[in-house]
């Protein structure tokens, strides 16, 4: 760790192409097992398991263990943030094209917690053009009476929100659209409202989500009223 610039230690984390792999498949918000990520990586067990030991010392991850297994996450909401930003800065301003395969990413794909991607960026700017959501400041999203209610309909606890020691409501600049999202509590919770109603569900093996029958007329009339 290099005490007087802790910044470039965990840029070195980040740097090495294997961690890199493996903190961006850990953005999809699963813990996965070492063997998952070593398949990520395209590296080997062991070498999987020295970069996860260096991952967990820079405190990027955490882990659990179930038995005799061992289960590797990212290890907060701000190293998640922390890595999508990186992918702002380090890919080319639009018009930038992704590879075919990766369209199903730049559409919906979860960053840790909460929704990214296209239509993130679609679902919130309909937030704040319905006033549900009121930009403050240079970070952050206010939550409006007209909001609350729609977070009490989707019986979300707005509240137990607000307790939470993390960021309640701020903005998320999405790598592949260059524009907001919706992330924080309120982020993470709009987020698992969708999983949990089954208009979204998640890909096997990939941070990208597929939008359901039943999601995609329930979000396009989201979006589209006023």
């Amino acid at each position: 760790m290099n005490d007087k610039f802790p910044i470039a230690s965990t840029a070195a984390l980040i740097a090495e192409p294997a961690r890199s792999a493996m903190l961006l498949t850990l953005l999809g918000g699963r813990a996965l097992a070492a063997g998952e990520l070593a398949r990520a990586a395209n590296v080997s067990a062991q070498s999987a398991s020295m970069h996860l030991s260096q991952l967990l010392q820079g405190g990027l991850v955490e882990v659990a263990q179930d038995g005799r297994h061992r289960y590797y996450r990212i290890a907060s909401p701000e190293v998640a943030h922390a890595i999508e930003a990186l992918g702002v800065i380090s890919t080319r301003p639009r018009p930038y094209h992704l590879p075919a395969k990766s369209e199903a990413i730049r559409y919906a794909r979860t960053c840790y917690d909460h929704l990214a991607g296209e239509l993130a960026v679609k679902l919130t700017d309909a937030f704040v053009r319905k006033r549900l959501l009121v930009p403050r400041g240079e970070r952050d999203y206010e939550i409006t009476v007209r909001g609350e209610e729609l977070l009490a309909e989707w019986r979300i606890d707005i509240e137990g929100l607000r307790r939470m020691r993390r960021s309640f409501a701020h903005r998320c600049l999405d790598w592949t659209e260059r524009r907001d999202h919706l992330a924080g509590a309120v982020g993470a919770a709009v987020c698992q409202k969708l999983l949990d109603s089954r208009w979204i569900i998640r890909e096997r093996n990939s941070r990208a989500v597929q939008v359901t029958s039943t999601g995609r007329r329930n979000l396009e009339a989201l979006i589209a009223s006023n």
